[in-house]
């Protein structure tokens, strides 16, 4: 079967490893395996002991126990841990859906939270639940999202801390959408994979694995812990029934975790929440710089602040972003991305402020917008 081309990844696959300066990156700082060790009080050589054999399909006890850890109300038996946070998006769908069922999807929104839904139930079932330009900052509304169920609704897909805009629910909003679902019936997968980066002066919300049995959570230490490269995610599934459709699925694609990412993922949820800390301090840092910046050229931007996360959308009057960013990464090095390829528009780009390097490529940008005018 067909399905649409996955432009992010696309975009890079092309660009992220050949482009020095970037500004769309959603993740966090990264860290070292032997810093991330050191963090934990581990030493270099507990990873070498690691057997490179199979572990549980689940995931193994101790992390899965470690991940339960980190909720109010979640036991160990009800985290399921994936090959890739990505994979539980494709298990989700291929378990939950069939042809003709219809999804609501929070849009914009990374690829794979439309794409994947759209290749299992048919493009034109799949409704979108989208954001509006305000004032100050994306505007979502409740009202918008109950016109868009019917009776054949099965599923509301939505991301908080929300990528690309940085919105995140108040939680009485929190509460109106999992209770709309509820009403209608409707499964909810609720990707949390910012879960814990809210920005000073923001009311954090619960994860929504501590609010709703109906919930599909997605999560992971890709984004909020800066450790993409384990490839560590996980679903919590409170429904035992849909546990075992998730898990027999999960057979025909990672049967089960990598051994190696299994225990440095249990180590890195010892020190979960220095590493989340690490990543805030950061971001404040880097959101000081692009609100300075933006304030200095606010005839080209129009910037929305972000409430929570690491990204956020940003209007820029230019005829293409996607033309204009691969003229910036050949001719200046300087990585933007369109946020046509989530769901918005040529004319907003994504930023990610949550990496180290982010002052150094604003600063390259900003000397390109000053030369050519």
């Amino acid at each position: 079967m067909h399905i649409a081309p996955f432009a992010t990844e696309l975009f890079f696959s092309r660009y992220e490893f050949s482009t020095p300066y970037q500004l769309c990156n959603s993740d966090c700082e990264s860290l070292t395996v032997d810093e991330l060790l050191s963090l934990a009080g581990e030493d270099i050589a507990s990873l070498g002991h690691q057997r490179l054999g199979y572990v549980q399909s689940e995931g193994p006890p101790e992390l899965r126990a470690a991940i339960a850890a980190t909720y109010a109300s979640v036991r160990e038996e009800e985290v399921l841990v994936l090959g890739s946070p990505v994979e539980g998006i494709y298990l989700a769908a291929r378990a939950l859906l069939n042809p003709g069922d219809e999804v609501i999807v929070l849009c914009p929104a990374y690829d794979a939270l439309i794409n994947l839904f759209e290749h299992v139930v048919g493009a034109d079932h799949v409704r979108r639940w989208t954001f509006a330009p305000g004032a100050k900052g994306w505007d979502l509304r409740l009202e918008d999202l109950e016109r868009l169920f019917t009776a054949r609704t099965k599923l509301v897909v939505v991301n908080f801390p929300h990528n690309p805009t940085g919105f995140l629910p108040s939680p009485d909003m929190q509460h109106a959408i999992l209770r709309l679902a509820a009403d209608h019936q409707a499964w909810l997968f609720y990707d949390e994979m910012y879960y814990g980066l809210v920005h000073a002066g923001t009311p954090p919300i619960p994860s929504a694995a501590d609010l709703s049995d109906r919930s599909i959570v997605l999560s992971g230490l890709s984004k909020t812990y800066g450790l993409p490269g384990l490839r560590c995610g996980w679903l919590v599934v409170k429904d035992a029934d849909l546990r075992d459709r998730l898990l027999n699925w999960k057979f025909y694609t990672s049967i089960c975790p990598p051994g190696p990412t299994a225990y440095l993922a249990t180590v890195a949820l010892r020190v979960h929440d220095a590493l989340r800390q690490r990543s805030l301090r950061l971001i404040e840092t880097n959101l000081r710089l692009a609100e300075e910046f933006f304030a200095r050229w606010p005839d080209r931007f129009e910037w929305r602040p972000p409430a929570a996360g690491s990204t956020a959308l940003v209007g820029f009057r230019v005829p293409s972003v996607s033309e204009l960013s691969d003229t910036l990464a050949r001719e200046e090095g300087v990585l933007v991305q369109s946020g046509a390829m989530l769901g918005s528009d040529d004319q907003h780009m994504r930023i990610g402020y949550g990496r180290a390097g982010f002052g150094e490529a604003l600063a390259r940008f900003e000397r390109w917008l000053r030369r050519t005018g």
